[in-house]
């Protein structure tokens, strides 16, 4: 029997996560939370072996993973919220995340998480696999960072250094450009990497691209290097 705690803010949601585990004989909800600190007092009393989270719904932030962690190393944790994009993924997964499945999934989408999750395994949405494709995300190479729910915010700055590596300029011909240091390029390329949740240069291009900074014809006989 898998024991699930059912943390999300809106009664709707738990209550349709809850007659879908109730259809499985195997799986068994002990506990809706509506807060981290609710949360928290759950898993002290019951210890489920998954708690399935929205912490972007009112009430939760994504500190609440690390902070049950701490307490229970083993605990297993499957994000399911609406859509997100990639940097949010990275640090659900940075915090502590296992699975990470959307709120419109199947149902059997929905068991499956909780069965390979409970086993010790990642599970991910189809969904949630396009948008970590689509934004290059190697969750092998996720480390520690500090996280949240909020929008990411691209600088001016950043947006320019973006577009100029898109178009194929080098640290130091983006320094001459605008005028600044390769050493300060350099810095703008880490931050912009980190906002982006991304690690080479083919995602930053997939960014701008789809970002509209650059159009996508001009790479057709220009490779991009990473």
């Amino acid at each position: 029997m898998i024991k699930i705690v059912i943390a999300d803010s809106n009664h709707i949601v738990r209550a349709g996560l809850n007659a879908i585990v109730a259809n499985y004989p195997t799986l068994c909800a002990v506990g809706e939370a509506i807060e981290d600190n609710h949360l928290v007092d759950l898993t002290k009393n019951f210890q489920p072996d998954v708690v399935m989270l929205d912490f972007c719904a009112k009430g939760f932030t994504i500190d609440v993973v690390p902070r049950i962690l701490r307490i229970f190393p083993r605990m297993k944790f499957v994000a399911i919220t609406g859509e997100q994009s990639g940097v949010t993924i990275v640090n659900a997964l940075r915090a502590g995340i296992q699975s990470y499945i959307k709120k419109d999934c199947d149902i059997h989408e929905i068991v499956d998480s909780i069965n390979e999750t409970a086993r010790g395994g990642r599970f991910f949405c189809g969904q949630i696999l396009e948008a970590i494709h689509r934004e290059a995300i190697d969750i092998s190479d996720i480390g520690i960072a500090e996280f949240n729910c909020e929008p990411v915010v691209i600088s001016e700055r950043e947006l320019e250094v973006i577009k100029l590596i898109a178009e194929g300029y080098t640290n130091n011909e983006i320094a001459e450009k605008l005028f600044l240091s390769p050493h300060t390029i350099n810095t703008h390329r880490k931050n912009i990497m980190a906002k982006l949740g991304v690690n080479n240069t083919a995602a930053i291009v997939m960014y701008a691209v789809k970002t509209q900074l650059v159009h996508p014809n001009r790479f057709l006989f220009s490779p991009v290097t990473a």
